[in-house]
Protein backbone atom coordinates (compact mmCIF):
# COMPACT_ATOMS: atom_id res chain seq x y z
CA UNK A 1 0.00 0.00 0.00
CA UNK A 2 1.63 3.62 -0.54
CA UNK A 3 2.02 6.09 1.32
CA UNK A 4 -0.46 8.56 -0.53
CA UNK A 5 -3.10 5.73 0.53
CA UNK A 6 -2.21 5.60 3.76
CA UNK A 7 -2.59 9.38 4.42
CA UNK A 8 -6.10 9.04 2.99
CA UNK A 9 -6.88 6.34 5.69
CA UNK A 10 -4.78 8.29 7.97
CA UNK A 11 -6.74 11.42 7.49
CA UNK A 12 -10.13 9.99 7.09
CA UNK A 13 -9.69 8.30 10.26
CA UNK A 14 -8.67 11.18 12.57
CA UNK A 15 -11.43 13.19 10.81
CA UNK A 16 -14.35 10.50 11.58
CA UNK A 17 -12.95 10.52 15.18
CA UNK A 18 -13.21 14.48 15.00
CA UNK A 19 -16.85 14.59 14.09
CA UNK A 20 -17.65 11.00 15.75
CA UNK A 21 -18.91 12.85 19.00
CA UNK A 22 -21.66 14.55 16.85
CA UNK A 23 -22.70 11.58 14.64
CA UNK A 24 -22.58 8.99 17.42
CA UNK A 25 -25.59 11.13 18.79
CA UNK A 26 -28.05 10.08 16.19
CA UNK A 27 -26.54 6.52 16.19
CA UNK A 28 -26.97 3.21 18.70
CA UNK A 29 -23.50 2.66 18.86
CA UNK A 30 -19.90 3.55 20.46
CA UNK A 31 -16.95 5.07 19.13
CA UNK A 32 -14.76 2.05 19.76
CA UNK A 33 -17.55 -0.15 18.25
CA UNK A 34 -17.38 2.25 15.21
CA UNK A 35 -13.35 1.79 15.20
CA UNK A 36 -13.78 -1.88 15.40
CA UNK A 37 -15.79 -1.91 12.88
CA UNK A 38 -13.73 -0.19 10.71
CA UNK A 39 -10.69 -2.25 11.74
CA UNK A 40 -12.27 -5.08 10.50
CA UNK A 41 -13.49 -3.73 7.46
CA UNK A 42 -9.58 -2.57 7.05
CA UNK A 43 -8.63 -6.05 7.74
CA UNK A 44 -8.73 -9.98 6.36
CA UNK A 45 -12.24 -10.07 6.95
CA UNK A 46 -12.92 -6.91 5.11
CA UNK A 47 -10.72 -5.20 2.50
CA UNK A 48 -7.72 -6.67 3.03
CA UNK A 49 -5.65 -3.50 3.53
CA UNK A 50 -3.75 -4.51 6.68
CA UNK A 51 -2.38 -7.20 7.57
CA UNK A 52 -1.60 -8.47 11.08
CA UNK A 53 -2.02 -11.40 13.09
CA UNK A 54 -2.05 -12.25 16.80
CA UNK A 55 0.94 -14.23 16.92
CA UNK A 56 2.89 -12.82 13.87
CA UNK A 57 2.31 -9.23 15.19
CA UNK A 58 2.12 -10.19 19.06
CA UNK A 59 5.19 -7.07 19.66
CA UNK A 60 3.54 -4.63 17.84
CA UNK A 61 -0.31 -5.60 19.12
CA UNK A 62 1.49 -5.18 23.08
CA UNK A 63 3.19 -2.12 22.57
CA UNK A 64 -0.15 -0.13 21.19
CA UNK A 65 -2.39 -1.82 23.91
CA UNK A 66 0.22 -0.93 26.56
CA UNK A 67 0.16 2.72 25.82
CA UNK A 68 -3.43 2.57 25.53
CA UNK A 69 -3.95 1.30 28.80
CA UNK A 70 -1.37 3.72 30.41
CA UNK A 71 -2.96 6.70 28.88
CA UNK A 72 -6.82 5.44 30.15
CA UNK A 73 -5.64 4.74 33.53
CA UNK A 74 -3.24 7.69 34.70
CA UNK A 75 -6.89 9.55 33.17
CA UNK A 76 -8.88 7.57 35.43
CA UNK A 77 -7.25 7.95 38.24
CA UNK A 78 -7.03 11.79 37.65
CA UNK A 79 -10.87 11.73 37.39
CA UNK A 80 -11.45 10.37 40.56
CA UNK A 81 -11.68 13.10 43.17
CA UNK A 82 -9.97 11.41 46.02
CA UNK A 83 -11.60 9.91 48.86
CA UNK A 84 -9.61 9.72 52.03
CA UNK A 85 -12.12 7.56 53.95
CA UNK A 86 -10.96 3.76 53.70
CA UNK A 87 -15.16 3.11 53.12
CA UNK A 88 -15.42 4.80 50.12
CA UNK A 89 -12.86 2.50 48.67
CA UNK A 90 -14.27 -1.02 50.48
CA UNK A 91 -16.58 -1.66 47.36
CA UNK A 92 -13.76 -1.06 44.30
CA UNK A 93 -11.25 -2.83 46.04
CA UNK A 94 -13.78 -6.17 47.03
CA UNK A 95 -14.69 -5.83 42.91
CA UNK A 96 -11.16 -5.71 41.55
CA UNK A 97 -10.05 -8.69 44.23
CA UNK A 98 -13.08 -10.41 45.29
CA UNK A 99 -15.21 -10.07 42.10
CA UNK A 100 -11.59 -10.77 40.11
CA UNK A 101 -11.52 -14.30 41.93
CA UNK A 102 -14.44 -15.36 41.22
CA UNK A 103 -15.02 -14.16 37.89
CA UNK A 104 -11.42 -16.42 36.83
CA UNK A 105 -12.73 -19.30 39.02
CA UNK A 106 -16.09 -19.45 37.03
CA UNK A 107 -14.91 -18.99 33.64
CA UNK A 108 -11.36 -21.22 34.46
CA UNK A 109 -14.14 -24.03 34.98
CA UNK A 110 -16.32 -23.00 31.59
CA UNK A 111 -12.91 -23.60 29.75
CA UNK A 112 -12.18 -27.28 31.30
CA UNK A 113 -15.86 -27.93 30.37
CA UNK A 114 -14.69 -26.98 26.65
CA UNK A 115 -12.11 -29.28 27.04
CA UNK A 116 -9.13 -26.62 27.47
CA UNK A 117 -6.35 -27.63 29.80
CA UNK A 118 -5.59 -26.28 32.78
CA UNK A 119 -3.37 -23.59 31.91
CA UNK A 120 -5.16 -22.51 28.42
CA UNK A 121 -8.20 -22.41 30.84
CA UNK A 122 -6.72 -19.95 33.43
CA UNK A 123 -5.02 -17.99 31.18
CA UNK A 124 -8.14 -17.36 28.92
CA UNK A 125 -9.79 -16.52 32.41
CA UNK A 126 -7.46 -14.06 33.79
CA UNK A 127 -7.51 -12.81 30.18
CA UNK A 128 -10.94 -11.82 29.99
CA UNK A 129 -11.07 -10.91 34.18
CA UNK A 130 -10.29 -7.17 33.97
CA UNK A 131 -12.85 -4.42 33.31
CA UNK A 132 -11.81 -2.32 30.77
CA UNK A 133 -10.65 1.45 31.81
CA UNK A 134 -9.95 2.80 28.15
CA UNK A 135 -14.18 1.92 26.63
CA UNK A 136 -16.31 2.35 29.68
CA UNK A 137 -16.45 6.43 29.71
CA UNK A 138 -20.46 6.25 29.42
CA UNK A 139 -20.26 4.62 32.86
CA UNK A 140 -17.27 6.51 34.60
CA UNK A 141 -17.24 9.55 36.47
CA UNK A 142 -18.58 12.05 34.61
CA UNK A 143 -16.46 14.82 36.27
CA UNK A 144 -14.11 15.16 39.61
CA UNK A 145 -17.09 16.04 41.88
CA UNK A 146 -18.98 13.19 40.71
CA UNK A 147 -20.30 11.62 43.54
CA UNK A 148 -22.38 8.88 42.69
CA UNK A 149 -21.70 5.46 44.32
CA UNK A 150 -21.85 3.20 41.22
CA UNK A 151 -19.69 5.08 38.70
CA UNK A 152 -17.15 5.41 41.30
CA UNK A 153 -17.48 2.12 42.10
CA UNK A 154 -17.20 0.58 38.56
CA UNK A 155 -14.34 3.43 37.40
CA UNK A 156 -11.89 2.65 40.67
CA UNK A 157 -12.34 -1.34 39.76
CA UNK A 158 -11.30 -0.68 36.01
CA UNK A 159 -8.51 1.50 37.47
CA UNK A 160 -7.71 -1.67 40.04
CA UNK A 161 -8.35 -4.68 38.32
CA UNK A 162 -5.94 -4.24 34.98
CA UNK A 163 -3.48 -4.30 37.39
CA UNK A 164 -4.70 -7.05 40.13
CA UNK A 165 -5.34 -9.41 36.63
CA UNK A 166 -1.42 -9.98 36.32
CA UNK A 167 -0.86 -12.39 39.16
CA UNK A 168 -3.16 -14.51 37.00
CA UNK A 169 -1.55 -14.69 33.83
CA UNK A 170 1.79 -15.21 35.34
CA UNK A 171 0.29 -17.92 37.11
CA UNK A 172 -1.27 -19.46 34.07
CA UNK A 173 2.23 -18.96 32.10
CA UNK A 174 3.76 -21.02 35.01
CA UNK A 175 1.25 -23.63 34.61
CA UNK A 176 2.21 -23.87 31.01
CA UNK A 177 5.85 -23.59 31.87
CA UNK A 178 6.65 -20.41 30.51
CA UNK A 179 7.05 -19.01 33.78
CA UNK A 180 8.81 -19.96 37.24
CA UNK A 181 6.80 -20.34 40.35
CA UNK A 182 9.11 -22.19 42.41
CA UNK A 183 8.54 -24.61 44.71
CA UNK A 184 4.60 -25.04 45.65
CA UNK A 185 4.08 -21.38 44.06
CA UNK A 186 6.29 -19.48 46.88
CA UNK A 187 8.30 -17.44 44.89
CA UNK A 188 4.56 -16.51 42.21
CA UNK A 189 3.17 -15.61 45.81
CA UNK A 190 6.41 -13.24 47.25
CA UNK A 191 7.10 -12.22 44.12
CA UNK A 192 4.00 -12.20 41.49
CA UNK A 193 1.46 -11.34 44.32
CA UNK A 194 2.55 -9.62 47.28
CA UNK A 195 5.78 -7.72 46.06
CA UNK A 196 4.27 -6.54 42.46
CA UNK A 197 0.97 -5.29 44.00
CA UNK A 198 2.31 -3.66 47.02
CA UNK A 199 5.39 -2.34 45.47
CA UNK A 200 3.26 -0.74 42.54
CA UNK A 201 1.03 0.63 44.83
CA UNK A 202 3.42 2.14 46.98
CA UNK A 203 5.83 3.62 43.92
CA UNK A 204 3.22 5.27 42.34
CA UNK A 205 1.78 6.87 45.18
CA UNK A 206 4.94 7.84 45.70
CA UNK A 207 6.26 9.45 42.12
CA UNK A 208 2.98 11.01 41.70
CA UNK A 209 2.91 12.70 45.00
CA UNK A 210 6.85 13.79 44.94
CA UNK A 211 6.06 14.55 41.15
CA UNK A 212 3.69 17.17 41.84
CA UNK A 213 5.40 18.56 44.66
CA UNK A 214 8.06 19.11 42.55
CA UNK A 215 6.29 21.06 39.26
CA UNK A 216 3.88 22.94 42.03
CA UNK A 217 7.27 24.34 43.30
CA UNK A 218 9.11 25.05 40.17
CA UNK A 219 6.20 26.91 39.11
CA UNK A 220 5.37 29.08 42.51
CA UNK A 221 8.87 29.77 43.62
CA UNK A 222 10.72 29.55 40.61
CA UNK A 223 7.78 30.36 38.06
CA UNK A 224 9.82 27.46 35.55
CA UNK A 225 7.63 24.90 33.64
CA UNK A 226 4.60 26.98 33.29
CA UNK A 227 2.52 25.53 30.29
CA UNK A 228 3.91 22.59 29.82
CA UNK A 229 1.11 20.08 31.22
CA UNK A 230 1.20 17.37 28.16
CA UNK A 231 5.12 17.10 28.56
CA UNK A 232 4.03 17.23 32.11
CA UNK A 233 1.59 14.01 32.07
CA UNK A 234 3.82 12.11 29.59
CA UNK A 235 6.56 12.53 31.25
CA UNK A 236 4.90 11.52 34.98
CA UNK A 237 3.55 8.42 32.92
CA UNK A 238 6.63 7.04 31.29
CA UNK A 239 8.87 7.67 34.69
CA UNK A 240 6.57 5.70 36.99
CA UNK A 241 6.06 2.80 34.53
CA UNK A 242 9.70 2.74 34.12
CA UNK A 243 10.31 2.76 37.64
CA UNK A 244 7.78 0.04 38.14
CA UNK A 245 9.55 -2.22 35.51
CA UNK A 246 12.61 -2.03 36.48
CA UNK A 247 11.42 -2.70 39.84
CA UNK A 248 9.56 -5.55 39.04
CA UNK A 249 6.14 -4.49 40.26
CA UNK A 250 3.08 -3.98 38.22
CA UNK A 251 3.41 -0.82 36.37
CA UNK A 252 -0.68 -0.74 35.65
CA UNK A 253 -1.12 0.06 39.00
CA UNK A 254 1.56 2.19 39.59
CA UNK A 255 0.24 4.63 36.58
CA UNK A 256 -3.16 4.22 38.24
CA UNK A 257 -2.44 5.19 41.33
CA UNK A 258 -0.28 8.19 40.47
CA UNK A 259 -2.88 9.94 38.99
CA UNK A 260 -4.75 9.35 41.94
CA UNK A 261 -1.47 10.96 44.09
CA UNK A 262 -1.71 14.10 41.65
CA UNK A 263 -5.70 14.36 42.55
CA UNK A 264 -4.66 14.24 46.31
CA UNK A 265 -1.73 16.68 46.30
CA UNK A 266 -4.02 19.41 44.85
CA UNK A 267 -6.54 18.86 47.66
CA UNK A 268 -3.82 18.75 50.38
CA UNK A 269 -2.30 22.04 48.88
CA UNK A 270 -5.97 23.89 48.34
CA UNK A 271 -6.50 22.41 52.23
CA UNK A 272 -3.06 24.06 53.02
CA UNK A 273 -3.84 26.96 51.57
CA UNK A 274 -7.27 27.60 53.04
CA UNK A 275 -5.47 26.83 56.84
CA UNK A 276 -3.18 29.32 56.03
CA UNK A 277 -5.51 32.03 54.50
CA UNK A 278 -7.81 31.35 57.85
CA UNK A 279 -4.65 32.17 60.38
CA UNK A 280 -1.72 33.98 58.38
CA UNK A 281 -2.16 37.92 59.18
CA UNK A 282 -0.03 39.17 56.45
CA UNK A 283 -1.30 39.84 52.90
CA UNK A 284 1.47 38.30 50.83
CA UNK A 285 1.34 35.00 53.05
CA UNK A 286 -2.69 34.42 52.00
CA UNK A 287 -2.00 35.49 48.29
CA UNK A 288 0.78 33.05 48.08
CA UNK A 289 -1.31 30.59 49.57
CA UNK A 290 -4.09 31.31 47.29
CA UNK A 291 -1.52 31.16 43.97
CA UNK A 292 -0.60 27.71 45.00
CA UNK A 293 -4.02 26.63 45.37
CA UNK A 294 -4.87 28.24 42.37
CA UNK A 295 -1.70 26.60 40.67
CA UNK A 296 -2.56 23.12 41.57
CA UNK A 297 -6.15 23.13 40.73
CA UNK A 298 -5.17 24.70 37.22
CA UNK A 299 -2.38 22.44 36.91
CA UNK A 300 -4.25 19.03 37.02
CA UNK A 301 -7.02 20.19 35.21
CA UNK A 302 -5.34 20.87 32.12
CA UNK A 303 -3.11 17.61 32.55
CA UNK A 304 -6.35 15.62 32.55
CA UNK A 305 -7.58 17.80 29.47
CA UNK A 306 -4.52 16.38 28.06
CA UNK A 307 -5.01 13.10 28.99
CA UNK A 308 -8.60 12.97 28.09
CA UNK A 309 -8.06 14.20 24.48
CA UNK A 310 -5.16 11.68 24.19
CA UNK A 311 -7.43 8.84 25.38
CA UNK A 312 -9.48 9.38 22.18
CA UNK A 313 -6.07 8.87 20.49
CA UNK A 314 -4.90 5.45 21.69
CA UNK A 315 -9.11 4.00 22.05
CA UNK A 316 -9.14 4.59 18.12
CA UNK A 317 -5.50 2.74 17.36
CA UNK A 318 -6.46 -0.17 19.90
CA UNK A 319 -9.62 -0.85 18.64
CA UNK A 320 -8.43 -0.18 15.16
CA UNK A 321 -6.22 -2.76 16.17
CA UNK A 322 -8.76 -5.26 17.40
CA UNK A 323 -11.17 -5.03 14.68
CA UNK A 324 -7.90 -5.95 11.88
CA UNK A 325 -7.27 -9.05 14.38
CA UNK A 326 -11.29 -10.21 14.11
CA UNK A 327 -12.12 -13.20 11.68
CA UNK A 328 -15.36 -14.21 10.14
CA UNK A 329 -14.19 -17.94 11.36
CA UNK A 330 -13.38 -16.96 14.69
CA UNK A 331 -17.12 -16.54 15.66
CA UNK A 332 -17.91 -20.21 16.25
CA UNK A 333 -20.19 -21.40 19.05
CA UNK A 334 -17.29 -22.03 21.65
CA UNK A 335 -16.51 -18.68 21.04
CA UNK A 336 -19.79 -16.78 21.40
CA UNK A 337 -20.44 -19.12 24.80
CA UNK A 338 -17.74 -18.26 26.66
CA UNK A 339 -18.48 -14.72 26.03
CA UNK A 340 -22.06 -15.46 27.12
CA UNK A 341 -21.07 -17.05 30.19
CA UNK A 342 -18.67 -14.19 30.97
CA UNK A 343 -21.65 -11.67 30.38
CA UNK A 344 -24.31 -12.98 31.78
CA UNK A 345 -22.93 -14.99 34.41
CA UNK A 346 -19.40 -14.82 35.57
CA UNK A 347 -20.04 -11.11 36.19
CA UNK A 348 -23.27 -11.12 37.40
CA UNK A 349 -22.76 -13.45 40.12
CA UNK A 350 -18.88 -11.80 40.97
CA UNK A 351 -20.62 -8.56 41.53
CA UNK A 352 -23.48 -9.75 43.39
CA UNK A 353 -21.15 -12.01 45.93
CA UNK A 354 -18.59 -8.47 45.72
CA UNK A 355 -21.67 -6.03 47.12
CA UNK A 356 -23.79 -8.40 48.77
CA UNK A 357 -23.05 -6.06 52.30
CA UNK A 358 -22.32 -2.93 50.76
CA UNK A 359 -24.07 0.44 50.27
CA UNK A 360 -25.18 -0.71 46.68
CA UNK A 361 -29.06 -0.52 46.21
CA UNK A 362 -30.55 -3.01 43.70
CA UNK A 363 -30.84 -0.67 40.51
CA UNK A 364 -26.94 0.12 41.01
CA UNK A 365 -26.19 -3.78 41.73
CA UNK A 366 -28.24 -4.58 38.59
CA UNK A 367 -26.29 -2.24 36.61
CA UNK A 368 -22.90 -2.94 38.38
CA UNK A 369 -23.42 -6.89 37.14
CA UNK A 370 -24.05 -5.29 33.62
CA UNK A 371 -21.66 -3.28 33.38
CA UNK A 372 -18.17 -5.30 32.99
CA UNK A 373 -16.57 -4.79 29.70
CA UNK A 374 -14.14 -5.88 28.33
CA UNK A 375 -11.86 -4.47 25.59
CA UNK A 376 -7.92 -2.76 25.34
CA UNK A 377 -6.68 -4.81 28.80
CA UNK A 378 -7.85 -8.00 27.95
CA UNK A 379 -5.55 -7.25 24.38
CA UNK A 380 -2.54 -6.34 25.90
CA UNK A 381 -2.92 -9.68 28.59
CA UNK A 382 -3.47 -11.38 25.10
CA UNK A 383 -0.23 -9.91 23.69
CA UNK A 384 1.55 -9.84 26.78
CA UNK A 385 0.88 -14.42 27.22
CA UNK A 386 1.99 -14.50 23.35
CA UNK A 387 5.17 -13.07 23.76
CA UNK A 388 5.79 -14.36 27.45
CA UNK A 389 6.30 -18.01 26.32
CA UNK A 390 2.63 -18.84 26.00
CA UNK A 391 2.73 -22.13 23.62
CA UNK A 392 0.77 -21.72 19.72
CA UNK A 393 -1.49 -24.75 20.62
CA UNK A 394 -3.13 -22.75 23.27
CA UNK A 395 -3.47 -19.27 21.74
CA UNK A 396 -5.12 -19.96 19.06
CA UNK A 397 -7.81 -20.97 20.71
CA UNK A 398 -7.84 -18.50 23.65
CA UNK A 399 -6.96 -15.79 20.91
CA UNK A 400 -10.03 -16.32 19.05
CA UNK A 401 -12.34 -16.95 22.20
CA UNK A 402 -10.92 -13.34 23.40
CA UNK A 403 -11.55 -11.54 20.62
CA UNK A 404 -15.02 -12.52 19.74
CA UNK A 405 -15.84 -11.66 23.53
CA UNK A 406 -14.52 -8.61 23.29
CA UNK A 407 -16.00 -7.81 20.05
CA UNK A 408 -19.61 -9.26 21.79
CA UNK A 409 -18.29 -6.82 25.13
CA UNK A 410 -17.80 -3.48 22.81
CA UNK A 411 -21.50 -3.92 20.94
CA UNK A 412 -23.78 -5.40 23.50
CA UNK A 413 -22.08 -2.65 26.23
CA UNK A 414 -21.55 0.45 23.85
CA UNK A 415 -25.35 0.09 22.49
CA UNK A 416 -27.25 -0.07 26.28
CA UNK A 417 -24.39 2.55 28.29
CA UNK A 418 -26.28 5.51 27.57
CA UNK A 419 -29.81 4.78 27.35
CA UNK A 420 -29.79 2.67 30.83
CA UNK A 421 -27.32 5.25 32.84
CA UNK A 422 -29.82 7.92 31.60
CA UNK A 423 -32.42 5.80 33.17
CA UNK A 424 -30.07 5.30 36.03
CA UNK A 425 -29.66 9.22 36.66
CA UNK A 426 -32.73 10.02 35.82
CA UNK A 427 -34.70 7.74 38.97
CA UNK A 428 -32.00 9.05 40.97
CA UNK A 429 -32.64 12.87 40.54
CA UNK A 430 -36.59 11.90 40.95
CA UNK A 431 -35.38 10.41 44.52
CA UNK A 432 -33.82 13.78 45.65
Amino acid sequence: MTAATWDLIIGGLLILMALSGTLLKTLPISAAALYMALGFALGPGGFNVVHIGIESDAALIEAISEVAVLVSLFAVGLRLQIRMQLSNWRQPVLLATLGMVITIALMTLAGLALHMSLAAALLLAAILAPTDPVLASDVQVRHENDRDDLRFGLTAEGGLNDGAAFPFVMLALGLAGAHHLGPLALRWLGLDVAWAIVGGLALGWTCGAVFTRLVLFLQTEKKQALGMESFLALGLIALTYGIALHASVYGFLAVFVAGLSMRAVERAVEDEADQVRAVAEAPQAREAAAEQAHTADAMTRDVLEFARELEKFVELAAMLVIGCLLRAEMLTWKNVLIAVLLITVARPVAVYVSTLRSDWTAPQRRLGAWFGIRGVGSMYYLAYATTHGASSPDIGPVGGAVLVTVAISVVVHGISATPLMSIYQAAAKRRR
